[in-house]
């Protein structure tokens, strides 16, 4: 049988628990104490972004009030839009979801910023123009954290595709396969690329790590984004997923590095076919954002040049 990447069912965030497990009771009252009897736009995104999260996880409300130090009842005006939330807050909750504040804000409230300041989508910092940036790479490669964080710097919408296809079928993605199987999350991976590229959706995107395994999703990908591999030592892609909470990769299977080494050295040839290749083992997390943001931007500048 063909090696498997680590698994991807177990909820991600969980070392936050013991980080936020001492927090005062008192804390808890606080979360509650600034909510908004209205619902401004930017709170029903965010109750949006939140409420979606929550779900692709399979997260019920208790178990992220648990991980992000927060009160559940809290979370529920947060995610009615009732609730006002400062940014240390937002990023604990978006560091127990898996991702951060600055993604759960990007696809909306970033972008709305430049407008009102009467710029165009992603001219934030030199900007990506409408040039779709699609990472790939393995579970543990870091999309979800460069790419939240690239995206933020450019001013643009972060997207994962892993994401949108939990969502178009209303299930974790746990769920999914256990219930429908890999053909039936193929099949909707296909259309969501699909719906994204007839959209001409810019911005960055965070692939899952098997795309590049099914020919015609792969070229699709290739033709109407930019793409760059965020590559990383297997040992590399262990930690990670590791410190994401998810000690299944290692848990009754003696071999558990060995098949991750191989399905690195399977995948690495579809991998390199890839625009770009950012070394985030040897760049680091700042310079990887550094080096996807500066590619992004130059997208941006050679999309411009080319539309009417």
């Amino acid at each position: 049988m063909p090696p498997r990447e680590p698994s991807r069912q177990t909820t991600r965030g969980q070392t936050v628990r013991g980080a936020r497990a001492g927090r005062a009771p008192e804390a808890a009252a606080e979360d509650a104490a600034d909510v908004d009897s209205g619902a401004p736009p930017i709170l029903e995104h965010l109750a949006g972004r939140l409420r979606q999260r929550r779900q692709e996880l399979a997260l019920t409300l208790r178990e992220l009030a648990g991980l992000a130090g927060v009160s559940e009842r809290f979370l529920v005006l947060l995610e009615s839009g009732r609730a006002n939330v400062s940014v240390v807050r937002l990023e604990d909750i978006g560091r127990a979801l898996g991702t951060s504040a600055a993604a759960l804000l990007s696809a909306g409230e970033l972008v709305g910023h430049e407008a009102s300041r009467g710029l165009a989508p992603g001219e934030a910092e030199g900007g990506s123009g409408g040039a779709l940036v699609a990472l790939l790479g393995l579970r543990g490669a870091g999309k979800t954290t460069i790419g939240g964080r690239a995206a933020a710097r450019l001013g643009v919408p972060f997207l994962e595709l892993d994401g949108l296809v939990a969502s178009r079928a209303g299930m974790s993605l746990a769920a999914l396969f256990e219930i429908h199987g890999n053909a039936y999350y193929r099949r909707l991976e296909r259309e969501e690329l699909a719906r994204l590229a007839d959209a001409r959706a810019h911005g960055i995107v965070a692939t899952g790590g098997g795309l590049v395994t099914d020919p015609a999703t792969f070229e699709r990908l290739r033709r109407c984004a930019v793409t760059v591999w965020l590559r990383a030592r297997p040992e590399d892609h262990w930690r990670r997923v590791v410190e994401q909470g998810d000690a299944r990769p290692m848990a009754n299977r003696a071999d558990a590095m060995k098949e991750l080494r191989a399905l690195f050295l399977a995948r690495r040839a579809l991998y390199e076919q890839a625009d770009f290749v950012v070394d985030t083992s040897a760049l680091g997390l700042d310079r990887s954002v550094d080096r996807v943001v500066k590619i992004a931007r130059e997208a941006g500048r050679r999309d411009a040049t080319r539309s009417p």
